[in-house]
């Protein structure tokens, strides 16, 4: 599967794609990963961001130089006849699950993720790229949640990894995949007993028994 990242600060991404799970993907060929630096698209200016209509602090980025790596992610991609999904990550966006996540995995279609940053992206890059036929992509504002982070480096990372270890082979054990089986957010493992400030800390009862339903029913709780 190709993931295409267009960010203002790659040395945020890469580090990230080099360790654990993202980067066994990598190496076993799951999953490709381009990084396009928006400040090469700026143009004979090679300004980036600029101040927003209508006052207001902060600086806007600028349509043009993301609509050029936008295409210029789907042109180097080899995305054959695969239509791309457009992902604009941005706080007002649909918010981002493991259903949707599940989805993509296995539709597979290529994610060009698109990390904004300052006050946002200049709205007119959802609507040309939306009507350019040239793309016949799907473009979407996604969220990861209901609060607001510096830009859109660490939302496209998320979405990356949530997609990528649910790819078939990723993971190895596919029960690894957390939603796919019945899981709780409390775990335990060795010792059975843990001492601490004159405590003792013992791992439920029912985690030792062997009966697997009555586990399950636990977990699912």
């Amino acid at each position: 599967m190709n993931f295409h990242i267009i960010t203002l600060f790659p040395k945020l991404v890469q580090p990230y794609l080099a360790e654990s799970i993202v980067a066994r993907a990598l190496r076993a060929g799951k999953i490709r990963v381009s990084i396009h630096d928006l400040k090469k698209y700026g143009g004979n200016r090679y300004r980036i961001d600029d101040r927003p209509y209508g006052g207001g602090p902060g600086m806007v980025i600028r349509a043009e130089p993301v609509i050029r790596a936008a295409l210029s992610a789907v042109g180097r991609g080899k995305l054959g006849k695969s239509k791309p999904r457009i992902i604009i990550l941005s706080p007002g966006g649909k918010e981002f699950t493991n259903q949707i996540a599940e989805r993509w995995a296995k539709q597979g279609t290529p994610l060009v993720l698109i990390a904004g940053r300052y006050e946002g992206i200049d709205a007119r890059v959802k609507k040309v790229l939306k009507a350019d036929p040239s793309l016949r992509a799907e473009v979407k504002e996604i969220s990861i949640g209901n609060y607001t982070v510096t830009g859109g480096e660490l939302p496209a990372l998320i979405i990356l990894d949530a997609v990528t270890r649910r790819l078939p082979g990723v993971l190895g054990d596919d029960q690894s995949v957390e939603e796919r089986r019945v899981a709780s957010h409390e775990c335990y493992t060795r010792p059975e007993v843990i001492t601490a400030n004159g405590r003792r800390y013992r791992v439920p009862k029912i985690l030792l028994s062997g009966h697997h339903a009555k586990i399950d029913t636990y977990r699912s709780r």
